[in-house]
């Protein structure tokens, strides 16, 4: 078998503690980012990169910084669609306030605009926590939206109360606007995803995503051994807002161009939890795996019928989505909690062991 690590030796720590100590995984990825870089948008119509492709990047970013506060930290959140919303707004904000101000870097400060928002509603989570603080969450789902269709300088006092991405370029390309190509806002969003999530995995296996981790397990224990529950669910609560805003930014900016406020309800919320949930809680390849499969699986549900000559309405697709999300929830939380990404590490695991797989 070809996946196996005999004769590579660790000789230093840092050898040790990388993130791919596997040379076959190091390669793989490699080989991945080859594909998504310079295959998928050379090959890609239309569609895939405009239905399937952007939104699952979007929807990754969103999951990996609801991952970050529920999975790794302990906190429960249902605002992540209302966050999402700050990042959006901040977005569109900046763009009309500063023409010049380069795309990236407004997507950044509407990400930081939205950790400070973040770190607001956060601030229940030193006296209560889980569903108590579910709630808490969810109750700044309902106000920020309430405030985003009440104030019109939000919008820009604009009647129809849409926000609309203006165009702007970047490095020469059109990255936003109707002139924009999807392989291009592909690409975009790509970048941003693979730079955030290799900063989420770093974060995890350093200090701060170590005191999360205690503050998760048992939080008076961790106390106890001088982790301060104050800064550290602030911060868990800030840098998952601040994902949770670039997420945003690129819904709109990259993705759909032009939003109203029913496009960040309670439902994206919930679907991004289900993908925290069904890719694997305190998982950072989970949270894009959950992000691909709740992407795909509304495609599947619509396409799949009609391949097989069998017509479905459109009501009853949806009606069958909602059922099967839920049953895998279901079957997840009780089966196996930490999602597809502990099946696919356990894959691996008895890859390397065949064919005494344990």
């Amino acid at each position: 078998m070809i996946y196996r690590e005999t004769g590579q030796f660790k000789t230093s720590y840092r050898l040790d503690q990388s993130i791919f100590p596997i040379a076959q995984d190091r390669w793989a990825m490699y080989l991945l980012i080859a594909v998504a870089y310079l295959v998928i948008p050379a090959i890609a119509n239309e569609y895939w990169l405009q239905a399937i492709l952007i939104p699952f990047l979007v929807f990754a970013m969103a999951a990996l910084g609801l991952n970050l506060l529920t999975g790794y930290a302990g906190q429960l959140s249902l605002g992540t669609g209302a966050f999402m919303a700050v990042g959006a707004y901040a977005a569109y904000k900046l763009t009309t306030a500063f023409p010049a101000a380069p795309i990236p870097l407004v997507f950044i400060a509407a990400g930081l605009v939205t950790a400070i928002v973040g770190i607001l509603f956060g601030l229940p989570s030193l006296r209560i926590k889980g569903l108590y603080l579910a709630v808490a969450t969810l109750a700044a789902q309902f106000f920020l939206i309430w405030l985003f269709n009440r104030v019109g300088w939000f919008y820009n006092y604009n009647p129809s109360g849409t926000i609309t991405a203006p165009p702007r370029t970047f490095l020469g390309f059109m990255i936003t606007g109707p002139e924009a190509t999807a392989p291009v806002r592909y690409l975009v969003a790509l970048s941003f995803v693979m730079v955030f999530a290799l900063l989420a995995k770093n974060m995890v296996r350093s200090q701060i995503g170590r005191t999360w981790m205690a503050i998760r397990d048992m939080d008076i224990a961790a106390e106890i051994i001088g982790i301060r529950p104050l800064t550290t669910k602030l911060s868990a609560f800030a840098i998952s807002s601040f994902y949770c805003g670039v997420s945003g930014a690129l819904f709109m900016f990259i993705w759909l161009g032009s939003v109203e406020t029913i496009a960040f309800d309670i439902t994206v919320s919930f679907g991004v939890l289900f993908m925290v949930i069904i890719g694997g809680m305190g998982s950072i390849l989970g949270s894009i795996i959950g992000a691909g499969f709740i992407t795909v699986m509304p495609i599947l549900l619509t396409n799949v019928p009609h391949m097989i000559g069998l017509e479905m309405p459109v009501d009853l697709a949806k009606e069958l989505e909602a059922i099967i999300f839920g049953g895998l929830i279901i079957f997840f939380l009780i089966v196996e909690p930490h999602g597809l990404a502990r099946l696919w590490q356990i894959g691996k695991e008895k890859l390397r062991r065949w064919p005494f797989p344990y």
